[in-house]
């Protein structure tokens, strides 16, 4: 039985599609923070890039690649699609279970898919350095490979958490050459005033967006974000599109679409290429959204206006938020302790077309152990989210004996979180929920 479904480079996506031109309403604008009103996609140009702006704007269905990027890209793209038949084996499921493997990107997680295009336009509009913030390194990492290939500095804030949970992250960042920071920090106004309020605090991608925004506003620098806004997502549809061919060389169908949602961007990048495809084939996909209990943005959060950040520097975005202020408990998946989410995940799921579901990182790292025994690759324990929700899906197929077919967006290895595999296999990960 294959268990491998490979593109060649021949194959791999020109364009990015982008949902805008497909929502039956458009977005809700982002707004001032000063104001309150609708800020003017003008704004945005003092911290991204042009072409950044007018993408995250555009309604056009679909938007070109530049070669450049291509070029780039075809180091780890396309990426494979793998069956995991050694786990449905193990958990007697009639179900088939797909997972798209963006673990294989030179950082080992999707980020780098948005990492590329940002640095790219950037240097194109003659930007020297850029300023941003990661939560357990795999977009700091990322944009720093990104920027070390185009000749920009860079500086990361890292929540502080992840800073000490995650070290090799840390020194991947350094070694393609970009400067780190534990967040909050002793660099900004916003980290020495979370310092001074909290000595010990452990961080949030909240403090650490404020911080590498006033890092980039103070020195002239730009900023790249790498989730949450509708650029991003944008770049990430190469994952989707490639999973639908690799899914007919399969010869199926997904019925289920499971991802793990921080910002929202791995999973809209999978996902949004496959809702358009299902709608005018006529087909009815499901599509689950993942996180963790311990920050249950979509599950338990209201949709509102809010900031991006803690210290209220971002434009206000209507998203799904638990407070720009909270603070998440230091569970081990960082990517997915954020406040907030993707205002297009956020729509989607008001339309009904995502179920989110949160789950507790004990379970989760049960099932990502077993899906590592079986399948041989080591999630890393955002991915482990969808692993996890895809694996109870697979039972749920096993007790009403129905087969579906069940697509996992894979969004990264988990070689640089052993330690909290090591702190799951000696029974010391506390249950969140």
């Amino acid at each position: 039985m294959q268990r491998m479904f490979n593109l060649n480079q021949q194959e791999l996506p020109t364009r990015w599609y982008n949902v805008q031109a497909d929502l039956d309403r458009p977005l809700d604008p982002p707004l001032d923070p000063r104001t309150r009103e609708p800020l003017s996609p003008e704004a945005l140009t003092a911290l991204f890039a042009k072409t950044c702006v007018e993408q995250e704007v555009s309604t056009d269905r679909f938007i070109d690649i530049p070669l450049a990027v291509q070029e780039t890209y075809r180091l780890w793209r396309p990426t494979p699609l793998y069956r995991a038949t050694h786990l449905e084996r193990a958990l007697d499921t009639p179900a088939h279970i797909y997972y798209k493997y963006e673990g294989a990107s030179p950082t080992g997680s999707h980020k780098t898919n948005t990492a590329v295009p940002q640095a790219y336009y950037n240097k194109v509009e003659g930007t020297k350095r850029l300023t941003t913030e990661t939560g357990a390194g795999q977009w700091g990492s990322a944009l720093a490979f990104a920027c070390q290939a185009l000749g920009i500095d860079l500086t990361v804030f890292m929540v502080k958490i992840s800073y000490q949970q995650k070290p090799y992250r840390k020194a991947m960042i350094e070694l393609y050459g970009g400067k780190i920071l534990a967040s909050p920090s002793e660099r900004t106004n916003t980290g020495r005033e979370i310092l001074k309020e909290n000595p010990d605090s452990p961080g949030s991608l909240g403090m650490a967006i404020s911080e590498a925004i006033e890092e980039a506003m103070t020195t002239g620098a730009k900023y790249s974000l790498g989730s949450v806004l509708n650029h991003v997502l944008l770049h990430q549809t190469v994952i989707g599109q490639e999973s639908l061919s690799q899914m007919e060389i399969a010869g199926e169908y997904p019925d289920v679409v499971v991802g793990c949602v921080g910002g929202g961007s791995n999973f809209g990048g999978l996902m949004l290429p496959i809702l358009y495809d299902a709608k005018n084939r006529g087909r009815k996909v499901k599509f689950v959204a993942t996180e963790p209990t311990a920050c249950p943005t979509i599950t338990k959060g209201e949709v509102r206006y809010d900031f991006g950040d803690e210290a209220e520097m971002t434009p206000l975005l209507r998203m799904h938020t638990l407070g720009h202020k909270f603070v998440p408990p230091p569970i081990h998946a960082g990517g997915l302790r954020y406040h907030g989410m993707a205002p297009i995940i956020t729509r989607l799921v008001e339309d009904g077309v995502i179920e989110p579901r949160a789950y507790d990182q004990v379970d989760v790292f049960s099932d990502a152990v077993i899906f590592a025994r079986t399948e041989g690759i080591i999630p890393a324990p955002e991915t482990a989210h969808a692993v996890h929700a895809a694996m109870e899906l697979a039972r749920e197929c096993a007790r009403k004996d129905e087969k579906q077919v069940i697509l996992i967006g894979f969004s990264g290895h988990g070689h640089f979180d052993m330690s909290a595999y090591s702190a799951y296999l000696a029974g010391q990960l506390v249950r969140t929920s």
